[in-house]
């Protein structure tokens, strides 16, 4: 059991300043505006001077640490070790552009489970952002590995079968029936590397789509009599959809509009690639050799290909481009995309929901992790132990 004491407490009714979260077999048990006297054995962390919140959930991650999924699917749980320390509880390994034994072979990965004494964040399935893309809006995507769609490639795609949300450009030829499928089969479709014009758009969402990919990117520019993709994500209620929050993919002056009129649909994703998480060097994310700076990644070309960005510093930007409170900013990385996925347990602090918690400084950075009820990630602040009391010093 962990008790974690005197903590600015994020709930979904509201922030509880020096509230008490109990923790026990993987569940938030309580909630309290005030201390409890700690149940025997109990593992005690006084959160003072930090807020509690919902663990991360990134939608969209290629890899990190040096490892592409794409390339290596195989590595998905060696990256879900590592993401704690950026606040990520849960996260949707995605695979871009490639042959469909690569979906296959990650299929497999994530149907061997996780490894024995894994301590790290939950993969909830496959993100596929492609293979049936617009060529047109290719960016970082292999055209030659691109196909029509037909459902005769993806009778097997379903949550059960480990594939959570597939980015489709819905103007493609035999799109509407693709949607259709997928979503009966509890598949979160997404508009995303797509020249639908908003005609296209709104009857994909008539057919099943519910989320757009990354926003502005590999989609016309919004344009004022020719809204296209852009204008129908921002436009329909029905819809979420993802943005990266880097400041390169996006201009932040944007991001802070979209905030203003959408962002109780937005969730940011960092759209992550190899190089997350490791200094400036050469890192490979599908097909493609991608340059990578202190600041961005891309191709040969000058070609974006995925971001560096990482979820702690995502929040943060996000607080900073739009001055939105951190009560506000958290729902985008927390309650909504475990919304879209069907995932009422998750997102959210309150009892009876998955104990995946973040504890975070004043300055948001990431101090403590659990996920399931295990602490999985102590920061640089040193937690120390004694007699079962963990304590935050030099906050």
């Amino acid at each position: 059991m962990i008790l974690i004491e005197n903590g600015t407490v994020y709930t979904p009714d509201g922030v509880i300043e020096k509230g008490t979260v109990m923790v026990e077999n993987g569940r938030i048990q309580t909630i309290t505006p005030s201390q409890i006297a700690p149940p025997p054995d109990s593992q005690v962390i006084n959160a003072a001077g930090m807020s509690v919140v919902p663990g991360f959930i990134d939608l969209q991650l290629n890899g990190g640490f040096g490892h592409d999924f794409t390339q290596q699917p195989e590595t998905i749980w060696d990256v879900a070790a590592q993401l704690p320390q950026f606040g990520v509880t849960s996260f949707l390994p995605t695979v871009i552009t490639s042959p469909l034994e690569t979906v296959a072979n990650a299929q497999q990965v994530m149907a061997q489970g996780r490894p024995d004494e894994f301590n790290g964040a939950m993969p909830l399935g496959l993100h596929l952002e492609g293979p049936f893309l617009n060529p047109e809006k290719k960016g970082a995507h292999e055209m030659r590995w691109m196909k029509r769609p037909s459902l005769s490639h993806t009778q097997n795609w379903s949550p059960d079968n480990h594939v959570r949300l597939v980015t489709l450009a819905p103007e493609l030829p035999d799109a509407s029936a693709l949607v259709q499928s997928l979503a009966a089969n509890g598949v979160v479709v997404s508009a995303g590397h797509s020249m639908a014009t908003i005609d296209e758009a709104i009857a994909s969402f008539d057919t099943g789509v519910r989320y757009g990919t990354h926003l502005f990117n590999a989609m016309p520019p919004l344009h004022h009599r020719n809204p296209g993709l852009v204008g129908a994500l921002l436009a329909d209620e029905r819809i979420v959809f993802g943005l990266i929050p880097d400041g390169i993919h996006v201009h932040p002056s944007l991001i802070k509009t979209v905030w203003q009129a959408a962002g109780h649909r937005m969730t940011l994703v960092t759209d992550a690639m190899a190089a997350m998480g490791m200094p400036p060097g050469q890192f490979q994310l599908g097909d493609f050799e991608v340059t990578v700076t202190e600041r961005d990644s891309r191709l040969l070309d000058g070609t974006l290909a995925g971001s560096i960005v990482t979820m702690d510093a995502a929040l943060r930007n996000l607080i900073a481009f739009t001055d939105c409170t951190l009560a506000e900013a958290l729902p985008t990385i927390t309650r909504f995309p475990a919304k879209l996925l069907g995932l009422p347990n998750k997102g959210r602090l309150m009892p009876g929901a998955d104990a995946d918690l973040v504890l975070l400084s004043p300055n948001l950075q990431v101090q403590m992790v659990v996920v399931n009820g295990r602490i999985v990630y102590k920061g640089a602040t040193h937690f120390r132990s004694a007699s079962h009391r963990i304590t935050g010093q030099n906050l």
